[in-house]
C-alpha cells in the first residue's frame, strides 16, 4: 500500500537566535495585542539574561535530526516555525519545490489551547493559501498529552531530578508540575487544564509520587485580568511557609528548555526559593531526550497506520 505522506512537518513556536533578533521577534509575537512597551522590554531583558537568544530553534533542529534517525530516514523531516526562520510559508515553499504533495504535521505543543493548536493550523492554512496551487496538503497528528512514552519521558526526567535528593526524602519532597498560564476565559474554551491534570496524575502515578500539585507560570497581560492560578511563586511561598526545604519543579507544559523555563524558573523562581531558604530543583524538559523522540515517532506511525486504513 502506498505511503500516505511524503514528509513530516515539525511545527514549533520559534525564538530569536541572537541579540539583534530579540526586539523584532517580540514585536512580531505581540502584534495587535495590548501589551505595554515596558513589559516587552522586561521580556527582552529575560532573553539577554539567558544568553541573548532562545535555544528553542536549535533544540527543534536536534529533535528533527533525532526523529529522522528513529524513522530510519524513511521520511524527510521539515521544521516550520510561527515566529522565526524557517517560517511556515518558507518551509512549505521548499516542500513544494521538492515535489511534496502531502505532509503530516506534528505540533510540538503538549497540551491543547486555541493559542497553540488551532492557531498553528490556521497559520499553516494561511501559508498554504499564500503559496497558492501546488502547496502541500498538511494533515495533523493527534494530541499526545497522555501518550505512554510522553508520560515515560517525563518520569525519567523527574526521576533524574529526584536522584539529587537523599533517597529517604525523595518520596516526601513536594513535586510541582508547571505550565504556561492562560487567561481563564481562553482556558475555559479548551481542554488545557483537564489535559495538564491528566498528564500530571499519570506521571505522578508512574513515579509513585503522591505529593504533587499543578501551578502556572509566565503569565503576562494586565494584572487585573484573571489568569490560571496558583502561580509558581505562590506555590513556592506556600510550601516554604509549611517548612519545606526542597522542591522539585517539572515544567510539563513545555517541550524544551527555552526562555520561560531558563528565566522564569531557573532565575526568577530559583531566586524566590533561595530567598525563602528553599532548594528548587528543576527537571529538564524533554528536548531531544530519546524516549521523547520515540514518542513523536510512535504518534506519527500510529497516524500513518490509521490513514492507510
Amino acid at each position: 500500500m502506498p505511503h500516505p505522506y511524503q514528509a513530516i512537518l515539525l511545527i514549533a513556536f520559534g525564538g530569536p537566535t541572537c541579540l539583534e533578533e530579540i526586539r523584532p521577534f517580540l514585536a512580531r509575537i505581540t502584534h495587535g495585542l495590548p501589551i505595554p512597551p515596558q513589559r516587552l522590554e522586561e521580556v527582552a531583558h529575560h532573553y539577554e539574561a539567558v544568553g541573548g537568544k532562545s535555544p528553542l530553534n536549535e533544540i527543534t533542529l536536534r529533535q528533527a535530526n533525532a526523529l529522522k534517525n528513529v524513522l530510519n530516514n524513511k521520511l524527510p523531516v521539515h521544521i516550520g516555525m510561527r515566529n522565526a526562520a524557517p517560517f511556515f510559508v518558507d518551509t512549505l515553499c521548499q516542500m513544494k519545490t521538492d515535489g511534496i504533495k502531502r505532509a503530516l504535521g506534528f505540533i510540538l505543543s503538549s497540551h491543547r489551547t486555541e493559542a497553540s493548536w488551532e492557531r498553528y493550523q490556521k497559520n499553516i492554512a494561511d501559508a498554504r493559501a499564500e503559496l497558492g496551487p501546488g502547496a502541500p496538503d498538511v494533515d495533523y497528528c493527534d494530541g499526545w498529552h497522555d501518550q505512554p512514552l510522553f508520560i515515560q519521558s517525563w518520569s525519567e526526567l523527574i526521576q533524574a531530578a529526584l536522584s539529587r535528593i537523599e533517597t529517604d526524602n525523595q518520596t516526601s519532597t513536594p513535586l510541582i508540575f508547571t505550565a504556561h498560564s492562560l487567561p481563564t476565559a481562553m482556558a475555559a474554551r479548551s481542554l488545557y487544564v483537564e489535559q495538564l491534570t491528566t498528564s500530571a496524575q499519570m506521571i505522578a502515578a508512574k513515579l509513585n509520587h503522591r505529593r504533587w500539585s499543578l501551578a502556572y507560570q509566565s503569565r503576562s497581560g494586565k494584572p487585573s485580568d484573571p489568569w490560571l492560578e496558583p502561580d509558581i511563586g505562590q506555590a513556592i511561598r506556600d510550601l516554604a511557609a509549611q517548612g519545606e526545604k526542597k522542591i522539585i519543579v517539572a515544567p510539563i507544559g513545555f517541550v524544551c528548555d527555552h526562555v520561560e523555563v531558563l528565566y522564569d524558573l531557573d532565575i526568577e523562581a530559583n531566586k524566590l526559593a533561595a530567598d525563602l531558604g528553599v532548594n528548587l530543583i528543576r527537571a529538564r524538559c524533554p528536548n531531544d531526550h530519546p524516549t521523547f523522540i520515540r514518542m513523536i515517532a510512535d504518534v506519527i506511525q500510529a497516524k500513518i497506520v490509521e490513514d492507510r486504513g
